[in-house]
This record gives C-alpha cells, structure tokens and sequence, in this order.
C-alpha cells in the first residue's frame, strides 16, 4: 500500500511551562490597573502564547506575564471599580443556571399564560406591585400587617401613620418606575426616587431628596448592636454616584456583565455608599427594578422580590457582610439575590396556576348574558365576601382601571339586581352582593351563556 504524504502547516510555538516560583509575580500583575486593558483584549481574541508574548510590556518578562494570563482563564473573576473602591466576583455554574432560566422566562410577561386574560394581567400587575410596596417598607421597619396595608392601597385611604406612609410612597414609587423604565440612571432620578420613598418618613424632612452631608452614620447589626458597615464618606458620594450611573448606563469597558449581575450590583452599591441619612434600603431596591424593567425584563413587574428577603432577611444581611469581610467579593450577594429572584419565581408559577384553576369556578358568572369578564370577577368577590361592602375606589384598585369604569360595571350589575347600593357616610356610597344574587344567577343561566367578553376593552361589553 502506497503512503501518502500529508502536509502540515508549521508547528506553532509551545507555551512557556509553568513556574511555581514566579507565581506571586504573576498575581501581581493582575492587581495592576495599566495592565487590565491589555488583559482583556487577550481575553476577548483569547490569544495564544504567540500573539500574547508581543503585547507583553517591555518592562515585565514575557513567560510572567503568560503565566498571568493563563491564572485568568483558570480563574475567571471580573473585576469592578466605583471611586477608589475595588470589588470582584465570580460566575458559577449555579449563577450561570438561573441566568439561562431567567432569560428564558423574564423577557415577556403574563401574557404567555394562555388561560390568563389581559384583565387577569392587570389584576395581578397591581397586587404584585402592592405586595413588592409592603414587603420593602416591612424590612426597613414599617408596622402594620399585609391585609391592612392592602385595604389602604386598594382603597386610596390617606395614610394613618409613618408605616403606612412608607407603604405608600413605596407603592407609589414602583409604579412611578414602571412608567418611566426607560429613563437614563441619573444623580437627580436617585435623588427623585429617594424624595418619593421617603417623603414625610424622616425626622427632617430636608434630608428628603438629598444626599447626606455628614460622616455620622453607621449601620449596625440589628441584633448585637456591633458596627457591621461604615459607610464611604460623603465627600466621596457625588463620584460614587456619577460611577453607579455610569455603570448602570453603558457597557462594561472590562466585558460584558449580564443585565441581571449589573442589576444586584447597583443595588448592592447603593447600600454600601449608603448615600442618604435613611431610605437606603428601599431606594436601592427600587433600582434594581427600575434595571430591569429598562433592560426589557418585563416579568419582574409580577414578581415580590422583598416579600423573600424580608422572609430571608438575616441572610440578606449577612451576603453583605460577607462581601465586605471576603475582599469584596460580590459573589454572596450576587448569588443570594439569583435564588430569591428563582424563589419569586416559583412562587409566582404556584400562585396562578392556583388562580387559573379558580378561574374554572368563573363559569357560572361567565355565561351569564350581558355580563363581562370584568363584572364577573367582581360578582365572584361579592359572593365570597356577602357582607362586605366596597368602595369604587378600592375595586378600581384591585382590577388596576379607573373608578369611573367599576361604577360603570356596578350600575349595570344593579341594574340587574345582583349588587346593590349602601350608604357608607352622608357622602358615600359602597356597594354589596344582593340578597337575590343566587336566585337572580340562577334564572339568568337558564338563559344559556352570552357571546365572550373577556379580551375587550375596559368598561365595555
């Protein structure tokens, strides 16, 4: 048999074999900030040793710096700079898990659910929004309890005291943010996020909207009243600040860092600089929203992020004391953070396919004639809550539309004889089931059910 002769490019140039006695001098090239522009473009051509021996710096050994570079593929850390404050974290295989999950499922919104309506959607946008509201000022050390505070929101009562008031300015805050994701981070959108937070919740109400302009502040453990952060001075809060923005507003001149990463991080930020005498906490949560809204991560808005931290807050606490004694490694707050957002998630999943399984007790107010989606989800309410009386606003609240459209609902509803009119005050007017709802229900089934309403336009029919 013949042989047949192959030809083979020229052999390529081996790399330098490792030294552990220059180890050290390798690591400190990495700490060297005139360096890391030339790391990174090795990193994003991911040269070989031929290319890499002749960006090496004159003044470094060549095999060194090698060595250098290679540590960087066997460790892949990022590093992150905000003033003269260093930190660093490390993508896992965990981390890159819930990214991959999230990317595939936080990019659209309710509207993949097929059994949910866009009235479901918007039922479950406003409850989200007030639970994320209540969760967030219960960390920061509001008091009251859930139902209570709910029944202020959906029924637009003036808040009774300053827990319900950071409720509220919490509440109104997100909402604020869902309409405006596509603003630019900014000094003054901090600032005007802050003055809405904490708007008369603080013992001077000059410090609303405003950065601190003393160093007496320190945040404590909670539990054995130790010093757990001090926080930079505030002559350094304006460059902080600008780096936060600048951060948050355009791609990262060191790689790429997932919108999500970039979201923990400038929460995390926030509440190191800790840039105002109080509102800290909420204004950094709320950033992290804003993010990802801006970042077309629209299913966030459906999930309670706070309502699993405040649940887990100990351990929120600790990832930043974690961070801040392990050389700053952002790491712990970022991969807490991920399985809180997975945490939300999943109960999300549960909570509606609860509510689409409820949603199969509709029927019978479904198939009445004349009747809307809408009108059938407030009957169900009154049916379950017989001597409940309630106000317009607060149904307007709860389905996320204006008073004037559920008055609509409710005075074609009494038309018919299933809700009726009471008398709150000398003023007002609340509305209840009728006392002939079953058997009105039941004569209007016999009727056969109507053509569907449930994918038209609010208020009508």
């Amino acid at each position: 048999m013949q042989s047949k002769t192959i030809a083979i490019p020229n052999m390529i140039e081996p790399t330098p074999k490792y030294d552990p006695s220059t180890l050290n001098e390798a690591l400190a090239l990495l700490g060297r900030e005139d360096l890391r522009p030339v790391f990174n473009k090795i990193e994003q051509k991911y040269l070989y040793w031929d290319k890499v021996k002749y960006l090496c710096p004159k003044s470094i050994n060549p095999t060194i710096f090698w060595q250098a570079v290679k540590f960087t593929r066997t460790v892949p850390v990022k590093t992150v700079k905000f003033g003269n404050h260093h930190f660093h974290f490390t993508i896992t295989e965990k981390m890159l898990a819930l990214l991959h999950k999230f990317d595939l499922n936080f990019g659209g919104s309710l509207s993949s659910e097929g059994a949910l309506t866009p009235n479901d959607r918007k039922y479950f946008l406003s409850s989200s929004i007030m639970e994320e509201a209540i969760a967030s000022s219960q960390m920061e050390g509001a008091n009251t309890t859930r139902k209570v505070a709910k029944d202020m929101l959906r029924r637009q009562l003036t808040p009774k005291n300053k827990s319900e008031r950071m409720i509220l300015n919490n509440y109104e805050t997100i909402k604020f943010i869902s309409e405006n994701s596509e603003d630019t981070l900014c000094e003054d959108l901090i600032l005007r996020l802050h003055k809405m937070i904490s708007f008369s919740t603080l013992d001077d109400t000059e410090d609303e909207g405003k950065f601190r302009d003393h160093d007496d502040i320190l945040v404590m453990n909670a539990i054995n009243g130790e010093i757990a952060h001090v926080p930079p001075a505030f002559s350094q809060i304006p460059d902080l600040i600008k780096d936060v923005c600048t951060f948050a507003n355009e791609d990262n001149k060191d790689g790429f860092i997932h919108p999500i990463i970039k979201g923990i991080i400038i929460h995390f930020m926030l509440a190191y600089i800790h840039p105002f005498c109080d509102g800290n906490g909420r204004t950094a949560r709320s950033l992290i929203y804003w993010y990802l809204l801006k970042h077309q991560y629209w299913f966030v808005q459906y999930l309670s992020i706070s309502r699993i931290i405040y649940r887990s807050k100990a351990k929120y606490e600790k990832t930043f004391l974690c961070t801040e004694h392990d050389d700053n490694d952002l790491s712990y707050f970022i991969l807490y953070h991920l399985e809180v957002m997975d945490e939300a998630f999943t109960e999300l999943k549960s909570y509606l396919s609860r509510k689409i399984h409820e949603r199969s007790s509709l029927q019978t107010y479904f198939s009445l004639p004349n009747v809307s989606q809408r009108q059938a989800y407030l009957l169900k309410g009154f049916a379950d809550n017989p001597e409940t009386v309630f106000s317009a606003k607060e149904l307007a609240n709860r389905f996320g539309v204006n008073p004037k459209s559920i008055r609509t609902d409710l005075k074609d509803l009494m038309k018919i004889g299933l809700v009726v009119q009471v008398p709150i005050n000398g003023r007002e007017y609340g509305y209840k089931k009728s006392e002939r709802m079953e058997m009105i229900i039941e004569t209007l089934s016999k009727n056969g059910p109507f053509k569907d309403t449930s994918n038209e336009e609010i208020g009508k029919k």
